[in-house]
């Protein structure tokens, strides 16, 4: 994953052998907009990159809770999907959480080989917490909302020839401060896909976050088969309620035979590392979330390169 400008990540992209690419646009306003989609599209050429996804999410907090103002979100996600279509920007990676209760992880310092430090998750110090401001809203209004959405979205999608690819919650908990959550669980994957038969609704299979679910991660695969868009390559050792992301080459899951379930199942988009250990003298970015550190990464994507050999 890339920012949308040439900094030194591009340059190791590049030495890497990397040559797609997948941006988020920390800091960037109206980053929807054609002209500023289209000059990182053609950035990310002129240096050799084919921009392949788009890993962010307009302001969708009305949406997700079905209030007022949601149409004028969506209508700028259809702006963006349409926008993607005309750039050939073919994946958009997208989450169905409310953003204050995204992403959380209890600790970045839990220290492992070589003094690295990995993150993790404890339901424990999140049921502490106060309720988040939206507690009050129920499952079943969730699904409606997510309906809705999909209804409004998904045609534009196929129109446009983008493929959509949804994240699972993280951590995939019921529940996190009060909020609901759906996108937790292979079945409720499957509830969501069945809500429109398109091959342009999809999932971003996080390995990650399927590991937590505690299913098998090698049979999730199978089962989503060819609705899977995207890939974050990555392990977990533990559960939704507690769990430590590991380096890749270390965790209970066989990455190799994942490798080989994709393959199995005729995948062949687009794959990125995903959480890595922060290594000796690195500092976490601002703006990111513990876990996107550079010379994990690097170790991360040499590994995948391996096992994309060893299974060819």
């Amino acid at each position: 994953m890339l920012p949308p400008s040439p900094d030194r990540r591009w340059t190791l992209a590049k030495q890497m052998g990397v040559d797609r690419g997948v941006v988020r646009f920390w800091g960037v306003d109206d980053w929807w907009e054609y002209d500023t989609l289209l000059r990182t599209r053609n950035r990310f050429e002129d240096n050799g990159i084919r921009l392949q996804v788009v890993e962010d999410r307009p302001p969708m907090t009305r949406t997700v809770l079905g209030k007022e103002g949601r149409n004028e979100e969506i209508a700028t996600v259809k702006r963006l999907l349409k926008n993607m279509g005309k750039l050939g920007i073919e994946t958009y990676c997208w989450v169905w959480t409310e953003n204050p209760v995204g992403v959380l992880r209890t600790s970045d310092s839990i220290p492992d080989r070589g003094g690295s430090l990995k993150s993790g998750y404890d339901h424990e110090w999140s049921r502490r917490a106060d309720d988040h401001p939206e507690s009050g809203i129920t499952e079943e209004e969730l699904w409606e909302n997510l309906e809705y959405f999909l209804d409004e979205v998904v045609p534009v999608a196929e129109e446009a020839g983008v493929k959509m690819a949804l994240h699972p919650d993280d951590p995939p908990l019921p529940s996190v401060r009060g909020v609901p959550r759906l996108v937790t669980s292979v079945d409720n994957y499957e509830r969501i896909l069945d809500l429109h038969e398109s091959p342009n609704h999809g999932v971003t299979f996080c390995q990650g976050n399927f590991a937590a679910m505690e299913t098998d991660v090698r049979s999730a695969i199978r089962r989503l088969g060819d609705r899977i868009h995207f890939v974050h390559f990555r392990d977990v050792e533990g559960s939704a309620e507690s769990f430590v992301e590991t380096w890749h080459d270390d965790g209970p899951t066989d990455m190799r035979a994942c490798i080989e379930a994709y393959r199995d199942v005729g995948y062949d988009g687009p794959i990125r590392p995903d959480h890595v250990p922060k290594m000796l003298g690195e500092e976490d970015r601002d703006g990111a979330h513990a876990g996107y550190t550079d010379m994990g990464r690097l170790f991360a994507i040499g590994y995948m390169k391996g096992l994309l050999e060893q299974t060819a």
